[in-house]
């Protein structure tokens, strides 16, 4: 490196499930949720949904839809779930590492691993932030030859 030059890291890739959308605007989860906005907005991370997750927004209040719209105007953001992450989440229901009833919870971890995005950032503690359920993400990844994947919660990510 040369001297005086500058080394820039690049910034982790976040894939930003529905709750923690939501959670921009739920007391519960609004400190960290917001925190993690900044640190995006300082350019420490880069922000991607998915076509699930404009689904599942436009079913939720304005305020979300808004916040929607605005973080994720770049089209590149907003990621498909291609034919290769419905198989991928199709092993996941097969081995029941969610319940049927909760398939697109499948789905976002399928994006993001097919994606390679670097963690998936959620506040949904029954089907993605849980250790067991991590584990047998993880399981079917390394049978379908895929990496880990890592779910954390905002609150993580930031103070941990």
């Amino acid at each position: 490196m040369q001297r005086g030059s500058v080394s820039r890291v690049k910034p982790l890739s976040l894939y930003i499930d529905t709750s923690v959308i939501g959670g921009y605007f739920d007391p519960e989860f609004t400190v960290a949720t917001r925190e993690l906005w900044r640190q995006m907005e300082k350019g420490q991370y880069r922000f991607f949904a998915s076509s699930i997750s404009v689904g599942e927004v436009a079913r939720a209040p304005d305020e979300v839809r808004t916040l929607m719209a605005n973080t994720f105007a770049d089209p590149g953001s907003i990621l498909p779930l291609t034919p290769e992450a419905a198989r991928l989440a199709a092993h996941y229901m097969a081995a029941k590492v969610v319940p049927v009833r909760y398939a697109e919870d499948a789905d976002h971890v399928a994006v993001a691993v097919v994606h390679k995005l670097d963690l998936l950032v959620s506040w949904n503690f029954k089907h993605l932030v849980n250790v067991h359920r991590e584990k047998g993400f993880n399981a079917v990844n390394l049978l379908q030859g895929y990496p880990p994947v890592s779910i954390v919660t905002p609150s993580q990510l930031i103070y941990e």
